[in-house]
């Protein structure tokens, strides 16, 4: 009877961590880009609309997570579809599908947070290279969709 439970709930923690630990990535990243647009808003509030921007480059980690907790959730019938039975090895499969977007949705989220943060500081002083500002957080982005894409392939290729 227990082992009925294993894969869905093996499932469910790969969900959980995926959106969980992009999430809090990302609410840290968001949090260290507005500590750094704060001080900058302070002496010049005109740039509010550059700020915010670099300032929410960080939280796309925590949609993507969201988005491999969303397609979790409907690949192991919990959008309706009770007819689906995961086992143990699916669960875990799943599990590890995750992953990937859990640990690289957290870490880059955090570096990105950073690095916007100096982008902030850097268009305090040279506002005029807003252009290079933006493309140095963009970067860190790279890795973050990296993740997600291989989240995505492993989680396609699992037939429950």
């Amino acid at each position: 009877m227990e082992l009925e439970f294993l894969g869905i709930s093996l499932s469910l923690i790969g969900a959980a961590l995926a959106a969980g630990l992009a999430g809090a990535g990302s609410a840290i990243g968001i949090g260290i880009a507005g500590e750094s647009a704060a001080g900058v808003m302070t002496e010049d509030p005109s740039k509010f609309g550059l700020c915010l921007l670099l300032q929410a480059l960080p939280g796309t980690q925590g949609i993507y997570g969201l988005i491999v907790a969303f397609l979790v959730l409907g690949k192991v019938g919990l959008f309706g579809d009770a007819s689906i039975t995961v086992s143990w090895v699916h669960g875990l499969a799943i599990f590890a599908a995750c992953v990937p977007m859990a640990l690289g949705g957290w870490l880059s989220a955090i570096a990105q947070g950073k690095t916007s943060a100096a982008s902030i500081q850097m268009i305090a002083k040279r506002p005029e290279e807003t252009g290079k500002a933006v493309t140095l957080p963009a970067m860190v982005e790279t890795y973050a969709v990296f993740s997600l894409l291989i989240t995505l392939i492993m989680l396609m290729s699992i037939q429950l």
